[in-house]
């Protein structure tokens, strides 16, 4: 472990006694947490107990908890639900910025289509333009109108043969 590593806070860095020192409470405390399965400190080569700075932070809040009347699981469970609506808290602000974007983006598009859009009656080929006019009288086929009545005359095959 190198000095740039006591920045990250995932590293295990402290033993036991130092961690205690450093929140305030009795090596007796982690050794709680760890017996528990609460918070589970890496081990180094001889099986001493490593922490890192992020057990620490929830060894805290856990004790604050405790001292407030909790039990330790009790303590535990609060303390890991506060850290998930943290994290879908993050998860949902990163999805409301994403959706943002996406506003945008669409706004974007959309007012760029309607500047490149031509102008109404204006049909364009490779690069030349044609105004299309209406004939009066003469209506588009689209369709929608209603059908040919069905013929009622039964269909008949002619022989043609020749003289």
């Amino acid at each position: 472990m190198g000095a740039e590593d006591l920045d990250d806070e995932d590293v295990p860095a402290l033993t036991t006694g130092q961690a205690a020192v450093v929140i305030g409470v009795q090596p007796a405390f982690l050794r709680s947490l760890d017996a528990g399965r609460m918070l589970r400190p890496h081990r180094s080569a001889g099986g001493h107990r490593r922490w890192t700075r992020r057990q620490l932070a929830l060894a805290t809040r856990m004790r604050a908890l405790f001292d407030e009347g909790l039990t330790l699981t009790a303590a535990w469970k609060v303390v890991t639900l506060e850290d998930r609506v943290g994290e879908v808290t993050r998860e949902r602000d990163v999805a409301r910025a994403e959706l943002e974007c996406a506003r945008h983006e669409l706004a974007r598009v959309h007012h760029e289509s309607a500047e490149a859009a031509p102008e109404p009656g204006l049909i364009t080929w490779a690069g030349s333009s044609v105004h299309a006019h209406r004939v009066p009288g003469l209506h588009r086929v689209t369709g929608s109108g209603p059908a040919a009545p069905p013929s009622t005359t039964p269909a008949t095959t002619t022989d043609v043969t020749s003289p």
